[in-house]
Order: structure tokens, then C-alpha cells, then sequence
């Protein structure tokens, strides 16, 4: 199995993010305005594209409204972290325009517990694999470990050596380094990932998506190859049959770099993901289970 990619969703990166030093104070400008056209009356609205997706539950992917639109757009920004707030938006942008297009999606991998991962091969023969899967537990608590505690990833995930939050954009974005896992008879090698991370919420689904991204402080690390993944995304959507289930969708978009034949890469990305599901389930669980051992405790507390 690939180690490096069981990532979060996490995991998230674009692959073609430019260097902060070479952007302008023109581009800054521009990326500003566009923002500020996009909020109105309280409002914020997703682009045309948000609109025309097709998601189980018929979910309205319209305006968005936010509780404090400070929360998601982040006022007072220098040049660089607008950049990386960009960054996120964009690699959700076409994270969500190759998940919409259905063309071409062809059937990898099915589960006894319902969990499908499709594929299909993108221009510039990459091919990308998308996992659907339903898990027990509310969109919140899921945005909680897979973007929240972030950092906390490694505790129950064993593929995964360490990921630390070098940057803080607002509440929304966050620029990681992420290590995986020295693994016996791991054919891929250590990895690590350099990523932007980026969430959006709108009503009932939660998107975590982002992809790499470079930081001048922050050159990669002698002794492992620097992959890089994005735009790619997680899709998290309440069940609509009960408030603590959730769709999970997942889209894999990864470059592994180094000299690795395809055929290893496009056998270990799929196996990955359904390893990061088996190891987010058991979390979920363990966390289900200890919740309601404590509920007893206060319980028999009260009656003493």
C-alpha cells in the first residue's frame, strides 16, 4: 500500500501553485476585488460551476450563507496569504469540476460495506481515483478530525509519521508538511507534502480540499521525494436518513514523482484510500464508544 497517500484529505494540493516572492501587487489586487465582488447582502455565492453539480439529497449548491463571513474570508491579509487563501479556492474549483464531469469514470474497486472507488484518466494521462463511501458519523465531527485536529492525524492513522501546520490563513486554510510513514517492504518509499488546505461550508456539506504549494522557508527535506497531489477534495454530506451519517466522497489526484512505473502507482492509490477509510472508521468508532462509556459514567455519577 501507498503510506504517503492515506494523507488527508486530506490531502490536498496544487500542483502548479507559483512561488509567493513572484506575485504582484497587481495580481493581490485583483484577487482582492473578486472577493469583494462575491459577498453580497450577507451573502457569499459559489461560482456557476458549484451550481450544476448533482449530489445525492439534491443539495443546493446556491448562495452561501455564513454566520460571520470573517470566518471564511479573512480581512486584512498580506500579499502571501491571500495567495495561499487562492490557492485553496482554486484547487476546489477544479477538484469539483473533474468530480461534476462524468465522463469517463469507470468502476476500480467495490466493498462488502458499500465503498466504490471509481477512476478515470485525465488529460496528460494522470489517472485519478474517486472513493464514495458512508460513515458513521456527522459532516461536524468529520471536519473535526480531518481538518481541525489535522496535526492529530497520526495518532490513528499509522501510515502517516507526522503532519504539522506551518501557516494559519484565517480559520479556512492552512498551509501543512506532511511526512508518511517508513514502512516495511513499501515499494513507494517516504513521501512528503507540501500542501495548502482549504474548507468550505454550505448548509449541510462540508468541502476540504487544497493541493501543493511551495514555501521559500520550507525547501524539501533531504532524504524524501516531494509528491505533489491536487486540486483534489473531500466532499462531506449529511446522509439525509440519519444526522450522525455522512457521504463521503474523495477525490485522489496525486504525483508521486520519482521513478515509479504507473502500473505500482495506479494499484497503490486506490488500496490507500480504502486503507485511510478502514483506519478513519476505526477512530470513529473508538471515539463512539468512548463517549458513550463516559455518558454512562456521568450517568451513574448523578445517581450517587
Amino acid at each position: 500500500m501507498l503510506p504517503a497517500v492515506v494523507k488527508l484529505c486530506c490531502a490536498i494540493s496544487y500542483p502548479h501553485a507559483r512561488s509567493m516572492a513572484g506575485l504582484k501587487r497587481t495580481a493581490m489586487a485583483a484577487i482582492g476585488q473578486e472577493i469583494a465582488h462575491m459577498k453580497k447582502g450577507g451573502h457569499i455565492f459559489l461560482p456557476d460551476w458549484a451550481s450544476q453539480l448533482k449530489w445525492p439529497g439534491n443539495v443546493n449548491h446556491g448562495a452561501l450563507r455564513m454566520k460571520d463571513e470573517r470566518t471564511s474570508r479573512p480581512v486584512g491579509l498580506r500579499e502571501e496569504e491571500m495567495a495561499y487563501l487562492k490557492q485553496g479556492q482554486e484547487a476546489l474549483q477544479k477538484a469539483l469540476e473533474i468530480v461534476q464531469d462524468q465522463a469517463g469514470w469507470k468502476r476500480e474497486t467495490s466493498q462488502e460495506n458499500g465503498d466504490v472507488i471509481y477512476s478515470k484518466v485525465l488529460p496528460g494521462a494522470r489517472k485519478v481515483f474517486r472513493l464514495e463511501a458512508v460513515l458513521d458519523a456527522s459532516p461536524e465531527e468529520l471536519y473535526d478530525h480531518l481538518f481541525v485536529k489535522v496535526e492529530e492525524m497520526n495518532q490513528w492513522n499509522p501510515n502517516i509519521k507526522q503532519i504539522k501546520v506551518l501557516k494559519h490563513v484565517g480559520r479556512d486554510t492552512m498551509v501543512t508538511h506532511e511526512v508518511s510513514a517508513e514502512t516495511a517492504g513499501n515499494l513507494i518509499g517516504q513521501r512528503d507534502f507540501l500542501s495548502v488546505r482549504h474548507s468550505y461550508k454550505h448548509e449541510s456539506c462540508i468541502y476540504l480540499a487544497g493541493g501543493a504549494t511551495q514555501l521559500e522557508s520550507f525547501q524539501p527535506q533531504k532524504g524524501f521525494v516531494r509528491a505533489e497531489d491536487g486540486p483534489t477534495c473531500i466532499i462531506i454530506q449529511a446522509d439525509g436518513v440519519s444526522s450522525d451519517r455522512s457521504r463521503f466522497t474523495w477525490l485522489l489526484n496525486m504525483d508521486l514523482k520519482g521513478w515509479i512505473p504507473k502500473s505500482i502507482v495506479n494499484q497503490a492509490l486506490p488500496r490507500a484510500q480504502t486503507e485511510f477509510t478502514w483506519h478513519l472508521r476505526r477512530h470513529l468508532a473508538e471515539q463512539s464508544q468512548s463517549r458513550r462509556a463516559q455518558s454512562r459514567r456521568n450517568v451513574l455519577a448523578t445517581r450517587l
